[in-house]
């Protein structure tokens, strides 16, 4: 059997301020004097107990640069997977048994050594990883830094 339940603000009629005392109480925001923490600056000892236990004065941590550029990394083993797509597509050239890959001409600036590599690859690229350094010289091929340039010219 259901019920219907009385809404409680009908016992309230006619109480002129419906229960909340003085006129002035139930006001919104302009009773509170602002939103939020709003009005517990240094002087307001009233809410002096509820600041305190929270970080609100002052500056706190670290602020992180933003990075100075966005570094784009590729794999050894994307480079051995796509060398004859990279090459039907001219992104890449071949010279006799080694093929020559400019990194920054497929979208990247960092190489790094996840994968076998197979084929003699000469690269050249911004950045790489010690890893992808040492498995390309073991497999015939060369690494080139463009940073290693730029360091020797500005000395």
């Amino acid at each position: 059997m259901t019920i219907n339940k009385r809404k409680k603000n009908t016992r309230q009629r006619g109480t002129h301020t419906h229960g909340w005392g003085s006129k002035k109480k139930h006001r919104g925001a302009g009773n509170r004097g602002g939103k939020g923490m709003a009005g517990s600056g240094k002087r307001a000892d009233s809410k002096k107990p509820s600041v305190w236990g929270r970080k609100y004065f002052g500056k706190f941590g670290f602020k992180k640069g933003s990075p100075k550029e966005n570094i784009k990394v590729t794999n050894l083993d994307y480079l051995e997977d796509q060398l004859d797509m990279l090459l039907s597509k001219k992104l890449i050239s071949k010279e006799n048994d080694v093929y020559v890959v400019d990194l920054s001409k497929l979208g990247y600036n960092k190489l790094l050594g996840t994968g076998k590599i197979t084929h003699k690859l000469n690269i050249k690229t911004k950045y790489a990883s010690n890893n992808s350094i040492n498995k390309v010289k073991d497999s015939g091929g060369n690494v080139i830094l463009d940073s290693e340039k730029e360091t020797k010219e500005k000395n």
